[in-house]
């Protein structure tokens, strides 16, 4: 997996900096039921992503992101432009990243969610596809711009992400659950939470403050992964939450938990 710090790092930071921003906030409002903000979340998504591929295709970037007057047109625009062979991503670039923008651009315009008038209301499914569209297509953006395979790029763009939760205090090399009483397993159940990606068997015992790394795997990791509440890959001493883990977290550790 990528470096976090060196993802798309050959692009102006000023693209850069707002493109995962707006990737973190699609993703933090899925995650907390809030369709509207992660739909229109979508737009601004578009308007970045579009700015990076029309600077790639055309060899210079934009220092920020700007919005082209017809968002269905330009994409459509990029299509029509000449293949490159020689070019990392061409038909990605020119075709299948802007297609997918064209339709979530759609989403965020036209079912109720930027305009009053829409014939859907902003919903779970809607959300569902915005979410997904903009992971793909900042997955696709690290896979050509860094030439690494699918997976590599999607658990970078995974690790990108960062649930807020005012349980969990954030110090940089180490988290800390700040309500001291609650139990391990509920612990790394949260800590794995805040970052839907692999982390580190260590990264979780000192985050935990475990008291014998042998227990720790054998109590708590091991006994997570035979409830599937997350994958435990004993091999390479890493771990990450499963879907029914987020849910379990969501119904049973943040609702009734407070620091």
């Amino acid at each position: 997996m990528l470096n976090a710090s060196k993802v798309l790092a050959n692009i102006p930071v000023g693209l850069r900096d707002p493109l995962f921003q707006s990737y973190q906030d699609i993703v933090t409002n899925f995650a907390e039921h809030r369709w509207e903000p992660s739909e229109l979340n979508g737009g601004k998504f578009c308007e970045i992503v579009y700015t990076i591929i029309y600077g790639a295709i055309k060899g210079t970037f934009a220092a920020k992101p700007s919005k082209p007057p017809n968002m269905v047109k330009a994409c459509s625009d990029l299509e029509k432009l000449p293949a490159n062979p020689t070019r990392i991503g061409d038909r990605s670039l020119r075709i299948l990243i802007p297609r997918t923008l064209m339709a979530l651009y759609d989403i965020r315009n036209n079912r109720g969610v930027g305009h009053a008038g829409g014939d859907v209301n902003p919903n779970f499914m809607d959300a569902t596809v915005v979410c997904s569209i903009a992971s793909w297509v900042l997955a696709e953006l690290v896979r050509i711009f860094h030439h690494v395979s699918t997976n590599e790029a999607q658990e970078t763009v995974d690790a990108l992400v960062q649930r807020k939760i005012s349980l969990v205090w954030d110090l940089g090399d180490i988290k800390r659950v700040l309500d001291p009483k609650m139990k391990k397993d509920h612990q790394v159940l949260l800590l794995l939470y805040t970052k839907p990606a692999w982390m580190t068997e260590g990264d979780l015992l000192k985050s935990v403050e475990y008291s014998d790394a042998t227990l720790f795997r054998a109590n708590i990791l091991r006994s997570l992964h035979k409830k599937r509440l997350i994958e435990y890959d004993e091999d390479q001493q890493k771990a990450r939450i499963s879907p029914s883990g987020s849910q379990y977290v969501e119904r049973q550790i943040i609702k009734t938990q407070t620091p």
